[in-house]
């Protein structure tokens, strides 16, 4: 999942900014655009989501031939949730332990929880959350700024 810290920017981004860092700037790697093959372990839950999702990333451009690992651990985490999901509905949150007689959270709220954390960073690796999408979009030109930036922005 990579070391903590600011993600990395992308390199039009940084050519946009006019490199502030002034560090050296790495043409990025593009694999081909398109979906990859479909794991056969994903179940239908899984399944559904990987179709549903696909195509759209696909149509952005935020899909390559690569990415099904990724997206296959999005999915995985997407199927799990909903599994645990359904537990809870079902059984409740919480437990009376036979031995002490408290109450106890059932095992579902924690996978649950967990499945919510992984599927939170394959988002953002695909940028699917409101904050992710922000970085991905163009770059809006005001009428009042008149900076050699947003002239370059502008072509």
């Amino acid at each position: 999942m990579g070391a903590g810290g600011r993600p990395k920017k992308p390199t039009a981004l940084k050519l946009l900014e006019g490199n502030p860092g002034h560090r050296t700037i790495k043409e990025e790697i593009k694999p081909n655009p398109i979906i990859p093959d479909k794991p056969k372990f994903l179940k239908k839950e899984a399944s559904d989501e990987w179709d549903r999702i696909s195509i759209k990333l696909e149509k952005l451009g935020l899909l390559s031939e690569i990415d099904g690992a990724a997206l296959a651990g999005y999915c995985q985490s997407w199927r799990r949730w909903i599994e645990a999901e359904r537990d809870i509905d079902e059984l409740g949150m919480t437990f009376t332990a036979e031995k002490t007689g408290y109450q106890q959270q059932i095992p579902q709220v924690g996978i649950a929880h967990n499945c919510l954390k992984l599927m939170s960073i394959y988002i953002g690796k695909f940028g699917l959350s409101p904050s992710d999408r922000s970085g991905l979009g163009k770059t809006i030109q005001t009428k009042d700024d008149s900076t050699g930036m947003a002239k370059l922005l502008s072509k």
